[in-house]
């Protein structure tokens, strides 16, 4: 498995060696001992969550605060999404920067988002199922969340906004510089 950094310190991109054949394929998609020594990070992944979601559904951007946070690696397993992470570490230097990402069924790429970062996505293809690992169980009264369209974080999502399908939730969601503190 190659492991990709990103500008955002503790982000990651994983691409997994994929095994062809007259069959099909196979791949090995996550391996703990290997993703320790990569990445120097030890922990276990302890919820699993999967989607399901149409074309111009954007989910996010989303986050757990305290001991509630959890880091995601996260995947594709049909369709195309655009992923997002933003750094939203307080005194981090590239606190409010965000790293996307295109994953895809075809591509077969993860992301890994850490804790201390918003995460959201974008649906590229006609539908998607979406899939991600969580080192923390989810925890409602923990949820944070900012708006897609902060002008300060100013993510290009590369896709008309009128057509966009965002549930009232996450319309409602504040700017970076209202949101609740991750720590």
């Amino acid at each position: 498995m190659n492991f990709i950094d990103t500008p955002l310190e503790g982000c990651f991109i994983l691409e997994p060696k994929i095994h062809y054949d007259d069959r099909g394929y196979l791949m090995e998609s996550y391996n703990e001992r290997l993703f320790s020594q990569k990445t120097g990070l030890d922990f276990h992944f302890v919820q699993d969550n999967q989607s399901f979601s149409t074309k111009g559904v954007l989910r996010g951007l989303h986050y757990q605060t305290g001991a509630h946070a959890q880091a995601k690696l996260v995947r594709v397993i049909q369709g195309e999404v655009l992923d997002v992470a933003v750094d939203i570490r307080p005194g981090s230097k590239t606190y409010g920067k965000h790293v996307s990402v295109v994953l895809s069924s075809e591509n077969q790429r993860q992301f890994f988002v850490p804790r201390g970062f918003a995460h959201g996505f974008l649906v590229l293809s006609d539908t998607v199922v979406f899939f991600y690992k969580c080192d923390n169980f989810y925890d409602k009264a923990s949820e944070g969340g900012i708006i897609y369209n902060d002008p300060e974080i100013n993510i290009d999502w590369n896709f008309d906004a009128s057509e966009m399908i965002i549930s009232d939730k996450d319309r409602k969601l504040p700017k970076l510089s209202e949101a609740r503190q991750a720590w």
